[in-house]
């Protein structure tokens, strides 16, 4: 009997980059709403920065950086597969290699973020 493709690790970081990709673009808009109200004045984004620093922004902006890191990383590999050799094993190192980055990238966030 022959394993799911769904069980294998590549499978889960194809998800992983297309959830974080999905979660990255419905950030934008409202990155761009913050940008705008720098331009309505100081007083209006002085407002917002107020807000953001919050725990509860805090833990967002953990989690934009986390998926950031992901994104990044499993987009290299995707483009190490497209570009570079093929090797048994390889692929699925860089895997292990995004999920270490986002968490070294998370906790280097939340050290410097409290």
């Amino acid at each position: 009997m022959r394993s799911s493709p769904r069980r294998h690790r590549s499978y889960w970081a194809f998800i992983g980059h297309r959830i974080s990709g999905i979660a990255l673009a419905l950030f934008l808009p409202l990155h761009f709403l913050v940008l705008g109200l720098a331009l309505e004045g100081a007083a209006e984004l002085n407002r917002f920065l107020v807000l953001a620093d919050t725990p509860l922004f805090k833990v967002a902006e953990w989690g934009l950086v986390v998926l950031l890191t992901i994104h990044l990383f499993f987009g290299l590999r995707l483009l190490a597969l497209e570009l570079l050799p093929w090797r048994d094993g390889a692929r699925e190192g860089w895997i292990t290699a995004g999920i270490g980055a986002a968490v070294v990238a998370g906790g280097a966030f939340l050290l410097g973020a409290f």
